[in-house]
């Protein structure tokens, strides 16, 4: 049986000295075993073919009774390590916020845990009688919120 940590390590060995980063790897219930990464520059299917190759060459005959998926993240998918959210500054984003409402913004930066978007909303300024759109700065920590995504723009 081949355990998730042992992937892990053989991908990250992979890893070393390229550009991309493991997004996840899920052992399906049904012998399938499912390998994401992602790039700055998006994924190109020859790296996963050669990142397939490289965990069959290492795993041998351990494969046999699984189907191996190597693959992007996915363009519009929940972002799930923080080096997604990194390479998606200055991009417009979705934010699941905990209560269930929806924000959309402009990821402005990233430290650790936690980062901001700027949103535009409506504010009241003293002496004027029409709310004025404003950026606003709202910050989240990754784990507070139910998602945050990249929002596809064909602007």
């Amino acid at each position: 049986m081949i355990d998730k940590n042992e992937i892990r390590t053989i991908v990250e060995e992979w890893l070393q000295g390229n550009e991309y980063f493991l997004v996840d790897i899920s052992m399906e219930p049904d012998n399938r075993i499912v390998v994401e990464i992602d790039h700055a520059d998006g994924v190109w299917i020859e790296d996963c073919a050669e990142l397939s190759r490289h965990l069959q060459a290492r795993l041998g005959t351990q494969l046999d009774d699984y189907e191996l998926e190597v693959g992007s993240a996915g363009i519009g998918q929940p972002f799930k390590v923080a080096q997604q959210y990194a390479i998606h500054v200055g991009k417009e984003v979705e934010v699941m916020q905990a209560d269930g409402k929806k924000v959309h913004g402009v990821l402005k930066a990233v430290e650790g845990e936690r980062f901001v978007v700027t949103v535009k909303e409506k504010q009241h300024i003293e002496g004027k009688k029409r709310p004025v759109v404003a950026d606003v700065d709202k910050e989240y920590d990754m784990n507070d919120v139910k998602y945050t995504k990249y929002l596809l723009s064909f602007k």
